[in-house]
């Protein structure tokens, strides 16, 4: 399956704005922003957060963010590190799709495919008790995500939820236990 970018920058959104409006009043020592796109969140946690990670699978993407942040890493995921975060918040892939065409919103399977490995990628980087907030959709199999994060060792619940013309997005918090 060859995977390919449809921009240089995904843009924020409404799922993003969604995101920040649920996370303004986060705050701590450390934050991670896996999948970075336009550097939006990443920006925003770094007025909130006294140390800040972005990281996106796309270097060009990162190359032309329009929110422009130090400490961005070119990775799959958080695989690139090896650091203990406050807070993690990822805008994922949710999509549900037979195919990854586009890396920024393609979940694969129920939505489930690259979320799942996000989640795996994530994991190792939460310090206990820290949190990890990610936005799906209702058009995604976001139970089994929820599941699979407490399988993970988290306590994972529904934070927030926003009706939009033809899906709802979801906002999880998971807690490392």
């Amino acid at each position: 399956m060859q995977k390919k970018f449809l921009n240089d920058e995904y843009p924020p959104s409404e799922d993003t704005f969604f995101i920040a409006s649920n996370i303004e009043n986060e705050r701590g020592f450390s934050a991670l922003d896996v999948g970075s796109g336009s550097g939006y969140l990443t920006k925003m946690l770094s007025e909130q957060f006294s140390f800040v990670v972005g990281t996106d699978i796309n270097l060009d993407v990162l190359k032309n963010q329009t929110y422009k942040t130090p400490n961005i890493i070119c990775c799959n995921g958080s695989d690139a590190i090896r650091f203990e975060f406050d807070f993690v918040v990822c805008n994922l892939p949710y999509l549900a799709t037979d195919e990854i065409l586009d890396v920024a919103t393609d979940g694969g399977a129920e939505g489930f495919e690259i979320p799942k490995k996000i989640l795996d990628s994530v994991v190792g980087c939460i310090k206990k008790g820290g949190k990890f907030v990610f936005v799906t959709s209702s058009l995604s199999n976001y139970e089994r995500l929820i599941d699979y994060a407490q399988k993970l060792g988290m306590s994972a619940k529904i934070i927030a939820k926003k009706r939009l013309f033809f899906e709802e997005l979801i906002l999880v918090e998971a807690r490392k236990n």
